[in-house]
């Protein structure tokens, strides 16, 4: 887009945050007398997200999620591409950057300082953050508590008195605080029952669409991505595979890896037939990734151009896959 077309666009349906070809790579020591080998655990993930929108990452453990997690929310510098929120580059790291991103961890036990009283932890970002007073710290971190379910008493409780949702609530209520554009979801709800789950992405739902939220929501579980995205990122070996708007990945998958991911999501149905799709192998170590297409050593589909060559992520329109042989 160029700068006069980006200025006439009405500022909400600018992307609040834009990675273009982002890498991140590590040189491991693979022992005495042997090389230092990189470990490219992030390897050109571009991609747009917008105000009051979600894009779900996905993918096996290992694949590159939580790196680029740590990425956007600046923990890490990239090795190469550029990461732009809100405009700015990421590399500057200024506060004003650190506050419009935020990010709720996976495990609400150890998220939250067991010392600290629940409005103390929520006060934290306005005391280091802020020059507001007292009483207006505790009338902001009280209004929070309440906006995410919770009652006034529990301002003064500690974590251990609270269940892992609580917990959860409390996280999500901390990355609040500063009112962000962008909060970084990493599974968020994997270590939480079913049906607590339920609660806690319905409260994101709901304040996603109080404050127009964007959301980067970092899964391996696809029922609950599916209710929850807007677009969805299928990674794989660093590299993504596949993206599109969510439902049209969900009805019609691309990719090979995307088509075998969604087979082994359960469905509520016990009626329902689906064809499974069982993926020999392991993945592959990103220390030594295969040649040609990455998923080629697990992929039914593949064929000698796969182990060769190495697909580019392209396509029509928003829906791009990086495979010869395409599903449907």
């Amino acid at each position: 887009m160029t700068a006069a077309a980006a200025a006439s666009t009405p500022a909400a349906a600018r992307p609040v945050l834009q990675a273009r070809d982002l890498q991140r790579f590590y040189e491991v020591s693979r022992g005495p007398f042997r090389a230092v080998a990189t470990v490219k655990a992030l390897n050109g993930a571009s991609f747009d997200l917008y105000p009051g929108k979600t894009l779900a990452v996905v993918g096996e453990s290992g694949c590159g999620k939580s790196t680029l997690a740590r990425l956007v929310t600046m923990i890490e510098p990239p090795t190469g591409g550029s990461l732009l929120i809100d405009g700015k580059e990421a590399q500057q790291a200024t506060t004003e950057l650190r506050r419009a991103i935020q990010i709720v961890f996976q495990n609400p036990y150890g998220s939250l300082n067991p010392r600290q009283k629940i409005g103390t932890i929520l006060e934290e970002p306005l005391l280091i953050n802020t020059d507001e007073n007292p009483a207006a710290r505790r009338a902001r971190a009280q209004a929070m508590l309440a906006r995410v379910g919770l009652r006034p008493e529990h301002y003064d409780r500690y974590p251990h008195m609270f269940s892992g949702g609580q917990r959860q609530r409390i996280a999500i209520a901390r990355a609040l605080m500063l009112q962000p554009k962008i909060l970084v979801l990493d599974e968020p709800v994997s270590a939480l029952d079913v049906s607590i789950q339920a609660q806690v992405l319905n409260i994101l739902m709901d304040l996603q669409a109080e404050f127009g939220l964007a959301y980067l929501f970092i899964s391996h579980d696809l029922s609950v991505v599916k209710h929850l995205a807007d677009d969805i990122m299928v990674m794989y070996l660093g590299k993504p595979v596949e993206t599109g708007p969510a439902a049209e990945v969900f009805a019609a998958p691309r990719h090979p890896y995307t088509a075998a991911l969604l087979s082994a999501t359960p469905v509520a149905d016990p009626m329902a037939k689906k064809a499974q799709i069982r993926l020999e192998g392991e993945l592959p170590s990103p220390m030594n990734p295969p040649t040609g297409c990455a998923f080629n050593p697990r992929c039914w589909l593949a064929q000698d151009r796969c182990r060769r060559e190495e697909p580019a992520l392209e396509g029509a329109g928003e829906r791009r896959k990086a495979c010869f042989y395409p599903l449907g």
